[in-house]
């Protein structure tokens, strides 16, 4: 199991190594060294031992690694081989997207409950879900016992119902809704989506391409 002081960096080449080994696996590889595996990636061979290292010994000198195994160990370290409870708050544009197309249960997710506050979008269902009203969060989440809490709202509306969802024992927020929730809840497990961050990045490197 992955260890506390496990650097954030390592810990987001998890995904993509799983991603990239699942890819080799389709393409009927068996094997592959930690120099192949690091060029596919564009990482150097130590940096991929290195980071393999932090979670114990998964390959074996002159055989390099078995990919199958390599993946489903790295699965289990990224806790893929569970499904947690997750709800989604906001089922407009953006969450509807996110509940018909995001494969939660391929990510250790089970995507149980929708909920909205607008009447109009109460009742329709979203891949055999039906949305329901905010106003039975409170019993959903206490006979469901979800873990995580995607939401899709604005920023506005976004602190009160991190406040009521935090009471009820959500765990984890997959946070699309720019309110800043580490900055009152610190203890809370977030990964924030800021679309907008990620197209300025862009900007940047387009701008000072070779500058």
């Amino acid at each position: 199991m992955p260890k506390s002081n496990i650097s954030t960096p390592v810990i987001r080449r998890l995904p993509r190594y799983y991603r990239f080994l699942g890819e080799l696996k389709a393409q009927g590889i068996t094997r592959i060294s930690s120099g192949e595996l690091s060029r596919r990636m564009g990482l150097t061979a130590s940096q991929v031992r290195q980071d393999f290292n932090c979670f114990g010994e998964f390959g074996q000198q002159g055989y390099g690694y078995n990919v199958e195994l390599l993946q489903s160990e790295i699965g289990d370290i990224l806790g893929l081989n569970r499904l947690r409870n997750a709800i989604l708050i906001g089922v407009g544009n953006l969450g509807k997207a996110v509940a018909q197309h995001i494969r939660f249960n391929s990510f250790g997710f089970q995507l149980i409950g929708l909920f909205e506050e607008r009447e109009s979008l109460i009742g329709q269902m979203v891949k055999n879900i039906p949305i329901r009203s905010v106003k039975d969060l409170d019993e959903f989440c206490r006979e469901n016992h979800p873990e995580l809490a995607v939401l899709c709202i604005p920023k506005e509306g976004a602190q009160s119902i991190t406040e009521q969802l935090i009471k009820l024992g959500i765990k984890g927020f997959w946070n699309f809704s720019h309110y800043d929730i580490t900055l009152n809840y610190p203890d809370v497990q977030v990964e924030n989506v800021h679309f907008s961050d990620s197209l300025m990045t862009l900007s940047y490197k387009l701008n000072n391409n070779n500058k």
